[in-house]
């Protein structure tokens, strides 16, 4: 059994390709700091999910997806011309909101932690 499927390798060379794009040729405030944390393929390769977080976390979500959306014709247009697919796949995106999950347990241990070494 192939350790990836193509559907893996083309999200991993969608998410190459989003993510370098945000970061050299797109301008919109909104997407300021935004990072693309995944990219997850349909089977059939009709469809992009983009997972992306941002440095405001959950505070600037709705603004980044706004800016997203406003993004989307130009960065399909950029992937059809950068990747040899037969279908440019509809990117659909998504706030991603384990990093904000895993901050939240890590700020939880801190204080447990804290808490335990005052009572010693």
């Amino acid at each position: 059994m192939k350790p990836f499927s193509r559907a893996d390798r083309v999200g991993g060379l969608i998410q190459q390709v989003v993510a370098e794009l945000l970061h050299k040729q797109i301008s919109d405030p909104r997407l300021a700091g935004a990072t693309i944390t995944g990219v997850k393929m349909s089977r059939d390769l009709r469809l992009a999910k983009v997972y992306f977080c941002t440095p405001a976390g959950e505070a600037s979500r709705q603004d980044a997806l706004d800016g997203f959306e406003r993004a989307r014709g130009f960065l399909k247009r950029e992937l059809a011309q950068r990747l040899t697919l037969r279908y440019m796949p509809d990117l659909r995106f998504y706030y991603d909101g384990s990093i904000d999950y895993a901050t939240r347990i890590e700020q939880l241990l801190k204080a447990v932690k804290q808490d335990d070494s005052d009572h010693h």
